[in-house]
């Protein structure tokens, strides 16, 4: 028995939540969890804001595309890659704040492992969560409306809270595909992963009501056209050089 395995393995989407609140504590504890992971350089070049006011968070509604949860759920939070107290440490010595595409890499990897604990840590105590990636659909809205500085990236929202839903565990990829052994695998040895995957996730989709969808249709559907083209010239109004 290994109750992080336990922990890792229970993990669903939630998507529903009763009215309970987050309480400060559970967030607070849930936070300095975060501040544990692993940052390079120990530079900590991430945020979180929790948004409580309710009118900002019905915009927030809206500008997500209609994600009610992001209302209703106990807490909601912004996730952002933060390089604004960096340059205020580059000011205080005197040096001049020159990171470029790495800085901003690393803005980015170190929010999302220190935003993973954190779910991790609200899991533990009993909350689900959503990680929504609505919230890049228009970041200069957003910019305005929480005043977000420069040198502050914000990356995708975070829904926490009870659960009012228990919902199916989606099947991941088979371990085959995505682990490997000195060589990433040739095309025709990943095609017979994906047909294993579409083969798991049948009975899923089935019982959902679903029939039919397959995970290749999905990611096809997802990436073969542009998406929040705006976003490189946001971040790099934001300070970020992406050169």
């Amino acid at each position: 028995m290994n109750p992080i395995l336990d922990l890792l393995s229970a993990h669903r989407s939630i998507r529903t939540y009763t009215d309970e609140s987050v309480a400060d504590e559970h967030v607070r504890a849930a936070v300095e969890a975060g501040q544990r992971a692993s940052t390079s350089s120990a530079v900590q070049a991430y945020a979180l804001i929790r948004v409580r006011d309710a009118a900002t968070r019905e915009r927030l509604v809206a500008l997500t595309g209609n994600q009610e949860k992001v209302a209703r759920s106990g807490a909601f939070f912004v996730v952002c890659g933060d390089t604004r107290r960096h340059r205020l440490a580059c000011a205080r010595e005197g040096a001049p704040y020159d990171a470029r595409l790495e800085a901003f890499l690393v803005a980015v990897i170190d929010a999302s492992l220190f935003a993973q604990n954190v779910c991790l840590a609200f899991e533990s105590m009993g909350y689900g969560i959503c990680y929504v990636g609505g919230l890049r659909n228009d970041l200069d809205v957003l910019d305005r409306l929480l005043e977000i500085p420069e040198g502050v990236y914000p990356l995708y929202g975070l829904c926490v809270g009870r659960p009012a839903e228990n919902p199916l565990p989606r099947p991941r990829l088979p371990l085959d595909a995505v682990l490997f052994e000195e060589r990433y695998p040739d095309d025709r040895t990943m095609q017979r992963h994906l047909d294993a995957h579409e083969a798991a996730l049948g009975d899923y989709y089935a019982k959902r009501g679903r029939a039919g969808r397959t995970w290749t249709a999905s990611v096809a559907k997802a990436l073969s056209v542009p998406r929040r083209e705006a976003l490189a010239a946001y971040y790099a109004k934001q300070g970020a050089d992406l050169g």
